[in-house]
């Protein structure tokens, strides 16, 4: 059944992991915890547990998932900050798996998340009724989790109105929802937590207060530090997707993952990496997770309309689209890179950059 699932939560696509690492464990058990934090840390970076190999899910700084996960432990709650594309949701998503193994109590924050959505609802046709009942409520995933003594996940916390951040701030010190309409309380049980997730190009949009602040543990997920770690991050992603995508192509050689990498440093850093051409920026993101939807959509019009093998048109089509997202700006800062840097670099690059000038018009 679930080979019909487009995308499995991780708890279901790493379940073999997952349940090694469990069978497999010899270290302390923090109460609502279905593993160790060392064996969370195993799941996360990569590693055995007993006879299978466990697959890293995130490529980067080791202490900073240990100290995502030494605050878990403790009664605060986590706060994953990055430019987009650095892997918060993916390892908010994997944490979450390994401890509870129930990654899908998410709240997503939009300009349009009430405060309903973080405390709890009413179905209103039980409510007319029944009146005001614990029948008639609609838990929101904080609520679950507080119940459960497990994890809940909000994206994008500061995209919600500073009205909703503020009604975290108080589960969050009393670690207890008031239900008013009930004249009761509920109490979370040892384990509960709140990871979110904020995007620092969405700084000012709804600034977190203070006060809510001082409830997270802040940890910051920095870019891929070098082009060897980066290569390696979409090399690794690109081969999961395309075998869940099932594209009827092969995946794009190392060459071409390497430039890919290296044309969105450059554009992303605004400048060449030898340090010598200034570059003017773009509008997109141009992250590792871009880079990975640009060679998945390469295979994709490989296998679908080609022979198969990615080629440098399939590379460039996809460059296209993923560079120039504002036309004037971007493509002017595209065609500067076209003529002043990629044409300059000879023979590998030269296919490429044909393909890309006449893409660019």
């Amino acid at each position: 059944m679930s080979e019909q699932i487009l995308r499995c939560s991780a708890e279901q696509q790493f379940q073999q992991e997952l349940d090694a690492l469990i069978a497999a464990e010899t270290y302390p058990v923090p109460e609502g915890w279905r593993m160790s934090p060392r064996s969370v840390l195993t799941y996360i970076m990569g590693g055995k547990a007993g006879d299978q190999v466990i697959t890293p899910k995130y490529m980067g700084d080791r202490r900073i998932v240990e100290i995502c996960i030494a605050t878990l432990v403790t009664d605060r709650a986590l706060l994953l900050i990055g430019e987009p594309g650095t892997a918060k949701s993916w390892l908010s998503e994997h944490l979450t798996a390994a401890i509870n193994g129930n990654s899908t109590r998410v709240i997503q924050g939009t300009a349009g998340t009430t405060e309903e959505q973080i405390r709890y609802s009413w179905n209103y046709a039980m409510l007319l009724a029944k009146g005001p009942s614990f029948d008639s409520l609609v838990k929101s995933p904080v609520y679950q989790a507080m119940e459960t003594g497990t994890i809940a996940r909000i994206e994008e916390i500061s995209r919600c109105a500073s009205e909703v951040q503020d009604a975290l701030i108080s589960i969050l010190s009393e670690k207890r929802i008031s239900i008013p309409e009930l004249s009761q309380e509920v109490a979370a049980k040892k384990g509960f937590s709140v990871i979110a997730t904020a995007n620092t190009r969405d700084k000012g949009v709804n600034e977190m207060s203070s006060a809510l602040k001082r409830r997270f543990n802040i940890v910051v997920l920095p870019t891929p530090a070098d082009i060897q770690t980066e290569v390696e991050i979409v090399t690794t992603r690109v081969a999961q997707m395309a075998d869940s995508f099932q594209l009827h192509a092969a995946l794009p050689s190392q060459s071409a993952v390497e430039r890919v990498v290296t044309i969105f440093r450059e554009l992303r850093q605004g400048q060449t990496m030898d340090g010598k051409y200034k570059l003017k920026p773009t509008s997109g993101v141009l992250s590792s997770a871009e880079a990975i939807s640009l060679l998945i959509n390469s295979m994709a019009l490989a296998g679908s309309f080609g022979s198969g093998s990615v080629t440098e048109e399939d590379l460039a089509s996809a460059l296209q689209g993923a560079i120039v997202k504002d036309e004037a700006k971007d493509q002017a800062a595209w065609t500067e890179y076209l003529e002043n840097v990629m044409r300059k670099r000879g023979a590998d690059y030269a296919a490429l950059y044909a393909a890309c000038r006449e893409q660019n018009g």
